[in-house]
C-alpha cells in the first residue's frame, strides 16, 4: 500500500483522534483551527485512504479478567515437511488457525530463529496452559514455542508517532 502524504494539519487531526476518537467533528475542527466542513473533508480523506483504519473502544484487560499477558514465539516445521490441508501451505494454515484463536490479540511473522510472535491475553496461568496444550501445541505445523510473561506494564499506547 502506498504511503499517504500528510501535511501538518492532517498530522494534528490524527494526533487529536488518536487521543480521543469520540470527539465530534466540531471539536476536532476547533482544535486544528479549521471550520467544520474542511475538517470533515480531511477526516473523510484520511479514512478513505486507509490512514484511519477504524475506530474502537480500548478495554482494560485486567478489569475484564484477562490479567495475564504472554508473548509467545512460535517455530513451525519446514514448509515441505507437512501435507497442506485443502491445498494451503502450513504457513497459510497456521495463519488461518491463529485468526480463530480469541486469546491471540496480535500475531506477527518474524525474522530470525522463530517464525511468529503472538501476543496472548488470558485469565490466568491455568487458562494459558489450556491454550498452549489444547490449541497451540496441537497445531500440526508447530514444532517449538517459547513464552515470556509481562511482569509490569511500563508503557502501552496505541498512538503512532506522527513526527
Amino acid at each position: 500500500m502506498p504511503k499517504v502524504d500528510l501535511d501538518k494539519t492532517d498530522r494534528k487531526i490524527l494526533s487529536i483522534l488518536q487521543s480521543d476518537g469520540r470527539l465530534s467533528n466540531q471539536e476536532v475542527a476547533e482544535r486544528v483551527n479549521l471550520s467544520p466542513s474542511p475538517c470533515l473533508r480531511r477526516i473523510k480523506n484520511l479514512e478513505e485512504s486507509g490512514v484511519i483504519r477504524q475506530y474502537v473502544a480500548l478495554l482494560d484487560a485486567d478489569k475484564i479478567g484477562l490479567g495475564l499477558l504472554a508473548y509467545v514465539n512460535v517455530r513451525l516445521t519446514k514448509h515441505s515437511d507437512l501435507p497442506a490441508p485443502a491445498g494451503r501451505s502450513p504457513l497459510a494454515d497456521f495463519s488461518a488457525s491463529v485468526a480463530n484463536w480469541p486469546e491471540v490479540v496480535a500475531c506477527y511473522a518474524m525474522t530470525g530463529d522463530l517464525d511468529y510472535l503472538l501476543r496472548v491475553h488470558v485469565e490466568d496461568m491455568e487458562h494459558f496452559s489450556r491454550f498452549m496444550m489444547e490449541t497451540l501445541l496441537r497445531h500440526p505445523a508447530v514444532t517449538d514455542v517459547k513464552s515470556s510473561f509481562a511482569l509490569q506494564k511500563i508503557k502501552e499506547t496505541t498512538a503512532l508517532p506522527l513526527v
